[in-house]
């Protein structure tokens, strides 16, 4: 079957898709996104995503082009359609949707709703560095959604590959430990499973919120030097949870909590 497209409620083949090149998620970055872990053909997590989707919309100024209520049952029938009966990643992105040229929204919007289905494949290991390049701003309100404007994550990411790693952790603007590029951080200090508040940058992660809860972690802001003696260091996101083997050039042995939470 070729690779197909959910497209504002039509599914057609992704190389016949067309989206309005005035459409500001394209010219401007103005949208969200939401990756949603698909199991044995079913979505996971929906109203957790769909909530934070709302929360995203309602921020910069857009209605959702559909009911939230919705959301979960669309997503079952392009699952359906598309013959998704294993595991699988679903993208989801929304725009506002063209508009005219410039930055002012346009009074009458018309968001655009898309999703992809992807292949899922288990996170593996990953060497990570310190982002130098770029910073997490922990004030702006953006920190809070998922926005499909990611250049500073990009930038890390082009970092650590110079530097033979596959992750790169952000600091904030006050030098302390924000998150990963594309996860949440979690660390064990002393004994205890750690990770950043919100306060300092970091998105609210869905799986990072089912953590919290099923292993009883504590948020707190996190130094540099602090990661620097963490005994284990793992990322978590939506697609589940990758550990790391190596933070700053120093080796990592200890993956016992990150293995103990599957998600």
């Amino acid at each position: 079957m070729n690779e197909l497209i959910w497209i504002d409620g039509e599914i057609v083949d992704i190389a016949r898709a067309r989206i309005d090149p005035r459409d500001r998620g394209f010219t401007l970055g103005d949208g969200l996104y939401e990756t949603v872990r698909v199991r044995n053909g079913v979505p996971t997590r929906v109203a957790a995503h769909v909530m934070r989707l709302v929360r995203g919309c309602a921020l910069l100024g857009f209605p959702p082009p559909i009911d939230p209520h919705e959301f979960d049952d669309v997503m079952r029938r392009f699952l359906v359609t598309t013959d998704t009966v294993g595991d699988a990643a679903l993208r989801l992105t929304l725009s506002r949707g063209p508009g005219p040229r410039g930055l002012t929204p346009p009074e009458h919007p018309k968001p655009t709703l898309t999703m992809l289905i992807a292949p899922w494949t288990k996170p593996a290991p990953v060497a990570a560095i310190t982002a130098r390049v770029a910073r997490r701003d922990e004030t702006s309100p953006l920190c809070t959604i998922k926005h499909t404007n990611t250049l500073d994550a990009i930038l890390a990411r082009r970092e650590a590959a110079s530097h033979n790693a596959d992750e790169a952790v952000l600091l904030n603007h006050k030098g302390n430990i924000a998150e990963a590029t594309i996860a949440n951080l979690f660390a064990v200090i002393d004994g205890t499973l750690v990770t950043p508040p919100s306060s300092d940058g970091c998105l609210p992660g869905v799986a990072r919120a089912e953590i919290l809860e099923r292993a009883g972690g504590v948020e707190r802001t996190i130094t540099p030097n602090d990661l620097a003696r963490a005994d284990e260091i793992f990322f978590s996101s939506a697609l589940g949870i990758r550990s790391a083997i190596a933070m700053d050039g120093r080796t990592l042995s200890s993956r016992s909590v990150a293995e103990s939470l599957p998600l």
